[in-house]
């Protein structure tokens, strides 16, 4: 078990201030969803014209912003399991394996979840 507490300190707060950031993107263009904890729906732009092209161009904007929406959602996922990793005392640990993650892979990506070898298996 990783017991640094300055290294889990450190970790927590590069965790949190990756929280707030992905949040403040999604809030740029997503509303949470109040039904499905985790969840955020991208807002259907509106360009304030009748327009017809302006309509096509609100959907392209639209169908550009879902998968952005997706990528952040599985990003602050696997952030907010790390945080409660953390709060659990079970942080650093391979969810395939078991084993440790080392700590130069948990510095470089703080939200990580499988050691170098259960990663590269994918």
């Amino acid at each position: 078990m990783i017991k640094d507490k300055k290294f889990i300190q450190r970790q927590k707060e590069k965790l949190e201030q990756e929280k707030s950031d992905i949040e403040n993107s999604l809030k740029s263009f997503a509303t949470k969803d109040k039904k499905l904890t985790g969840d955020w729906d991208t807002k259907f732009p509106q360009f304030n014209s009748s327009d017809l092209e302006d309509s096509s161009d609100e959907v392209e904007e639209y169908e550009n912003l879902l998968p952005i929406e997706f990528s952040l959602e599985k990003r602050l996922n696997a952030v907010n399991t790390a945080l409660n990793n953390i709060k659990e005392e079970k942080y650093g640990y391979c969810i395939k394996c078991e084993k440790e993650i080392p700590v130069e892979r948990l510095e470089a990506h703080p939200s990580a979840q499988t050691c170098n070898q259960c990663d590269s298996k994918k």
